[in-house]
């Protein structure tokens, strides 16, 4: 078993620069916020129009903030950045938006979310947003219900922690961690581009539960050039996870140019239960891939793919001018 206290610097090799102080424009939140600053991340977003067709902004300084985040559905796009001294990596972010809210607490699995996106062409830069649950319940982080972007980001929780739910989703350099289903959803078309993916000490677990449930939803899930194993500090088992699961019959995830350690089970990927496997109709896609977690005899309704899936193929041939398309992240 190997960790990220090793293979996270060898994720992403773009130029670093920092942010540590607000782009022009930006509305400013700070736990030790002026009277012209907001001291929550939800007050910055509730202060700007929903109705305004220009770009909107927010800077958020260091700091841990304990809150959950809803950004409502705007004409404008919306811009978050946080604190950083490395904008290329999650690993020197400095901001933590966390909650643990739970279904446990009677609560519908999106609503756990720490932070719920509604808005379309929303961006997210070098936020942690952490669901600090645990174990138990379903617990997410971030439920995206709307095309966007994620650069730089870190989504950690233990169950549900991401939820690429609907429209265009990229994730640039992003960190993703979690034990069962961690990254989930029906509807939504999302690329992973060099992302760092840290599993959970568990004896059983699973990647991805995609519930692609007909053969024209555009649900697609393509992880590209990523690292996948145990979280720093974790002991896994060898073996003990999955690529990912069918939470529906059409699932559609593939793995590409990606690391995997000796975490991951030489099947894997596996049913979605004895009996409502969910198999016959699947693309559960690999190409490439390197490390012991590639190896093996995969399951029977696995594909092993003659050439890598493009970005157009998942997001369109019109992707790179989408306004939450950040090139520099590829």
């Amino acid at each position: 078993m190997k960790s990220f206290a090793i293979f996270f610097a060898f994720t992403y090799c773009a130029l670093a620069t920092s942010r540590t102080s607000a782009p022009s424009g930006c509305l400013v939140v700070s736990k030790s916020a002026t009277s012209s600053q907001y001291d929550t991340v939800q007050s910055a977003v509730n202060a700007l129009s929903t109705t305004s067709t220009s770009s909107q902004c927010i800077w958020i300084n260091e700091g841990t903030y304990e809150e959950q985040v809803t950004v409502p559905a705007r004409n404008a796009q919306l811009i978050i950045y946080g604190y950083t001294t490395d904008t290329a990596t999650y690993a020197d972010n400095s901001v933590t938006i966390t909650s643990s809210l739970a279904a446990a607490d009677s609560l519908s699995d999106e609503d756990t979310a720490t932070l719920i996106v509604l808005a379309e062409n929303f961006v997210l830069y070098n936020v942690n947003v952490v669901n600090g649950y645990g174990e138990g319940s379903q617990a997410v982080a971030l439920a995206a219900y709307q095309s966007s972007g994620y650069y730089g980001c870190s989504f950690t929780g233990y169950q549900d922690t991401l939820l690429a739910e609907t429209g265009d989703q990229i994730y640039g350099a992003c960190y993703i961690e979690g034990a069962t289903d961690f990254i989930f959803g029906q509807h939504a078309a999302a690329w992973f581009e060099q992302c760092d993916i840290g599993v959970l000490d568990a004896s059983w677990g699973t990647v991805t539960a995609n519930g692609r449930a007909s053969s024209t939803d555009p649900s697609y899930y393509c992880f590209n050039s990523c690292n996948l194993a145990a979280a720093s500090g974790q002991d896994v088992p060898d073996g003990a996870y999955y690529l990912g699961r069918p939470w529906s019959e059409y699932a559609r995830v593939v793995f590409q140019w990606t690391y995997m350690s000796d975490v991951i089970n030489s099947a894997g990927w596996t049913e979605w239960s004895s009996s409502e496997p969910n198999t016959e109709d699947v693309l559960f896609g690999e190409y490439d891939n390197s490390g012991a977690g590639s190896e093996g005899t995969r399951a029977s309704f696995a594909t092993k793919l003659t050439a890598g899936v493009s970005i157009d193929t998942v997001l369109g041939s019109s992707y790179a001018s989408y306004s939450f398309y950040d090139s520099s992240y590829f």
